[in-house]
This record gives C-alpha cells, sequence and structure tokens, in this order.
C-alpha cells in the first residue's frame, strides 16, 4: 500500500513540470510536506472545465487523501479509501466511475514504505518486537513522481446549497504489485506514471477500456533509502525526514 508521502516542491515548479494552466487559490496555501498522511489536503492535477469559459484546461487543484465515494452517507468512509489496486480499480463500486472520467496525478517527491524485521530463528526467545524499517523511496533522477490517482465529489446534505464547503473533493492512490527490489520492502507500491502517459491518463474523454492500458506501464528507477523511525509518527514533518540512516537500495 502507500500510506505516506512526501510533497515539498513549489507550487510553480509542479505547474511548468505539469504544464498547468490553473493553480487553484486553495493550493497555494498548502505547505510543503515531508510527511504526507492520510486525510492530508494534497495537491492533484486534474484535466477538469473551466468555470468561466467552459474549456477544458490542466489544474492543479486540492483534495482530501482518503476516496468519499458520492454515495457514501459519512466521509469517514474515505479513511479507509486511500487507495485503489490496479486489479481491481475498473470493477470496485467506489473506484470503478473515478477510473473511468475523473483521474489525477498526485506530484510526489517520493514516497515512505515500512520493512519488517527478519522472523527470529525458531527457539529464540521472545523479546521485544524489532520495528519496522521506514525507506523513503524516490525516482533515481530526481524527477517528480506522479502517482496515478482516482478523485470524486461528495456532497454533504447538512450543508445549504450556497454553502462554499458543500462539496468534498477526495483522491485515492492507485497502486500495484511491488517490483524489482522493492518487493523486497513491501509487496506493494503506487502506480508512478512516466509523462508520456499524463494526457492520456488526465483526459475526461478517455473511458475505462482504453485506461486500463495505462496500469501497466513499468516504473520508473527507484532508489529506496532507509530513514529514521520518527517518519512514524505524522506530527513530525521537517527535511530531515529523508536524510540516509543506511545504504540505498536501487530497481
Amino acid at each position: 500500500m502507500c500510506g505516506r508521502y512526501a510533497s515539498f516542491r513549489e507550487d510553480q515548479a509542479i505547474a511548468d513540470e505539469f504544464a498547468v494552466a490553473t493553480v487553484a487559490d486553495d493550493v497555494r496555501l498548502l505547505p510543503p510536506s515531508w510527511n504526507v498522511a492520510p486525510t492530508d489536503g494534497v495537491r492533484m492535477v486534474v484535466e477538469r472545465a473551466d468555470r468561466a469559459t467552459g474549456e477544458i484546461t490542466r489544474q492543479l487543484r486540492l483534495a482530501r487523501w482518503g476516496l468519499v465515494p458520492s454515495w457514501a452517507k459519512d466521509p469517514s468512509v474515505g479513511n479507509r479509501m486511500i487507495n485503489a489496486r490496479v486489479e481491481t480499480v475498473a470493477d470496485k463500486p467506489a473506484f470503478a466511475r473515478p477510473f473511468a472520467s475523473r483521474r489525477a496525478l498526485l506530484p510526489a517527491d517520493g514516497y515512505y514504505e515500512w520493512q519488517a524485521a527478519p522472523e527470529p530463528p525458531a527457539g529464540s526467545p521472545r523479546g521485544r518486537r524489532t520495528p519496522k524499517q521506514p525507506f523513503w523511496i524516490h525516482p533515481t533522477d530526481g524527477d517528480v513522481a506522479a502517482l496515478a490517482g482516482l478523485y470524486e465529489f461528495w456532497r454533504d446534505p447538512t450543508k445549504a446549497d450556497d454553502d462554499p464547503d458543500r462539496w468534498l473533493v477526495s483522491v485515492a492512490v492507485v497502486t500495484r504489485a511491488a517490483t524489482g527490489a522493492m518487493s523486497a520492502i513491501h509487496d506493494r507500491q503506487p502506480l508512478i506514471l512516466p509523462a508520456d502517459t499524463w494526457s492520456a491518463w488526465l483526459d475526461p474523454a478517455l473511458g475505462a477500456d482504453d485506461a486500463r492500458g495505462l496500469l501497466d506501464v513499468p516504473p520508473p528507477a527507484l532508489t529506496a533509502t532507509p530513514v529514521s523511525t520518527r517518519v512514524n509518527t505524522v506530527a513530525n514533518n521537517s527535511p530531515d525526514l529523508v536524510e540516509p540512516t543506511g545504504e540505498d537500495l536501487h530497481a
């Protein structure tokens, strides 16, 4: 799964990288984060109709991490829907509709995954369990990681029609089976899309059948850097979280 990631590049750098035409005002208020966690506000790149002209434009928008289906009775259901698996994304009721027409890219500098400690030999005395080792996993070339995402709109029935907060925009990260050396850390990893697939993935006119082919693209070269367990606590959010504590792994 993908349960934490980092996104600390400046808005303008992201806008330039993704050829974004419009950056939403609330996005500009979002600070950089080295420890993005579920239910946090996140930046996402989408292609939507411009409110003024109706023209489809590429936009940098704000969403809450954890997809809330439009039919949900309560937004808390999104707390359990931070990831969508490529194997079932086109079929699961919560993800099928957004997969067909509401696909997004989540700009990330990298993500975190935790490797369980080896099991002790049989007959070893019981003791305190060794904590999992966190890894900072990022593109080896330093480029942005475009995490494949799905987004949805949820209407809060308790709010009036003229309340600007009546709509909640939420997003999930699409995940795949881990590849190469990354599979030794965890069995899943986010689907990271290369630049030559971005336009197709974001195109709301591209249906689910054609979008399926983008789920199999090979991942970029990744480097896994062991880091401090300070990242385990969501309150810790600073550049030192990605500082290495050991040797890198490459895939």
